[in-house]
């Protein structure tokens, strides 16, 4: 197992120290479980996203102030 050194806010770290207390384990092991926790939960991006060319005229948010509405009447003249 590799050594590494972190830096914590002292409150973040007396924290930690009173909750590895309470669950009985070491402020090591308690870091250990919820970087695990956290690395598990992170769901990587579907590769498939931004891999296809869309169908349509191609409008962008970019494009949405070049555009003008022109309200149709209910009515014909």
């Amino acid at each position: 197992m590799a050594r590494t050194t972190i830096s914590l806010p002292d409150d973040l770290l007396k924290r930690i120290k009173v909750l590895a207390a309470e669950r009985g384990t070491s402020m090591a092991g308690f870091i250990r479980e919820a970087v695990e926790e956290k690395a598990a939960a992170r769901r990587p991006m579907p590769r498939s996203i931004g891999i296809a060319e869309s169908s349509g005229p191609g409008y962008t948010a970019r494009d949405a102030g070049d555009i003008h509405f022109e309200p149709r009447t209910w009515r014909s003249s």
